[in-house]
């Protein structure tokens, strides 16, 4: 029994100490991780030392009170009030004077014009002027639009010139020629744009012509035409049809100074005509121009609308000019267009717009002939200032040429 129990006692010594040693390769399994190194840490600088300890100083550029920009008042910064753009007044413009302008412009009108005079010298200087020559200068005649019964009238009367003068010089067919063009343009015609009414103001003007013939900017042209001459003017914008011609036409009021009056898109022509003279009147304007709307002249509704516009203006006072507009680069469709609306309106004068890009000068003595009424403006080119007043002496040098 004491044997047993023995062995009882020495059996759990031995499993306590088996568990001990397990336990123990546990724990040191377990072991915390080391920590880690401790950081890097810089030493602060070191404080600048005086006196003796001081370090020698080193050579760095200096700059003086006066080199350093420094915020003006020498305090805080103080912030800018935000800038507030200002709407920009349109600068107005001073066209150039009217007296002479289509001397200056000669040579622009020249360079297109040249074919006729110069091919009509080149035919008279031949030596011997036969029944051919004769007719091929008829044919250039009748290329530049000058008209069948213009051509026969100006050839009838070189034959029976060039006959008598027997020796032809150069400067003797030049001479020749521009007598004999003068006369077939008519230099005895009035050929001013009456804006001046014989009693009160304004002057009434209005303006006709068909879609394409520059008739909107050739209203506004002349308005500086009339600035320049010192008038005051009031623009109509009547064309209520055609998309932006309202717009188009202020732009070129306010270039210079004239007051636009102007209707909705779409509105009665005539009212805004009527309103436009019955302003004009109020704040005693010089001039009232009157654009209209742009129509075909085969058209027979557009046109008696035209005249109804006419017979509206008139309720204030009577028109003082009616003057259309014809693009020169039309040739005979020119004419028929000018038949059409002299029925209508009464012209009283034609402006020719696109001069400078054709060599048909001669319409300027066709559309005369047929309607007996003057050219009093031509149009040179897309310039602002290149509107001018007919001058039949300029017209014909630069025709011919120098």
């Amino acid at each position: 029994m004491d044997i047993l129990i023995l062995a009882v006692v020495i059996a759990v010594v031995v499993i306590g100490a088996l568990s001990g040693l397990v336990v123990g390769s546990r724990r040191k399994k377990q072991l915390p991780k080391p920590p880690p190194a401790a950081p890097d840490i810089t030493a602060p600088p070191t404080e600048p030392h005086v006196g003796e300890e001081a370090e020698t100083p080193r050579d760095e550029t200096r700059r003086t009170i006066e080199e350093v920009d420094l915020p003006d008042g020498g305090g805080a910064t103080v912030a800018e009030p935000p800038v507030v753009e200002e709407l920009e007044v349109p600068r107005l413009e001073v066209p150039e004077p009217t007296a002479g302008r289509l001397v200056r412009l000669r040579s622009r009108l020249s360079r297109s014009q040249n074919a006729l005079g110069k091919g009509l010298l080149t035919l008279l200087s031949r030596e011997h002027l036969d029944e051919e020559t004769w007719e091929e200068i008829e044919d250039t005649l009748l290329t530049a639009d000058v008209g069948v019964q213009p051509t026969t009238e100006l050839v009838d009367r070189l034959r029976e010139r060039v006959r008598v003068l027997g020796t032809r010089t150069p400067e003797e067919l030049r001479t020749l020629l521009r007598e004999e063009l003068i006369t077939l343009v008519g230099p005895e015609m009035d050929r001013v744009v009456r804006t001046e009414p014989a009693t009160g103001k304004p002057g009434i003007v209005m303006v006709v012509g068909v879609n394409g013939t520059g008739k909107t900017t050739t209203t506004g042209k002349l308005a500086r035409v009339l600035v320049a001459d010192g008038r005051s003017v009031v623009l109509g914008a009547a064309d209520t049809f055609r998309a932006a011609a309202a717009d188009q036409l202020q732009t070129w009021g306010e270039r210079v100074g004239a007051h636009t009056v102007r209707g909705p898109e779409g509105g009665d022509p005539a009212s805004v005509a009527f309103d436009a003279v019955k302003e004009g009147k109020e704040i005693g304007s010089d001039v009232v121009l009157i654009d209209t709307a742009g129509r075909l002249h085969t058209k027979t509704g557009l046109m008696d609308e035209l005249g109804k516009v006419k017979r509206v203006v008139e309720k204030h006072a009577p028109l003082d000019e009616v003057l259309l507009v014809l693009d020169a680069t039309t040739g005979q469709n020119g004419l028929i267009q000018a038949r059409v609306f002299a029925e209508v309106v009464d012209i009283t004068g034609i402006v020719l717009t696109k001069l400078d890009g054709t060599a048909k000068g001669g319409i300027v003595i066709a559309v005369q002939r047929e309607l007996g009424v003057p050219v009093k403006l031509i149009g040179l080119g897309e310039g602002a200032d290149d509107l001018a007043p007919f001058e039949p002496e300029a017209f014909v040098d630069a025709l011919i040429g120098d």
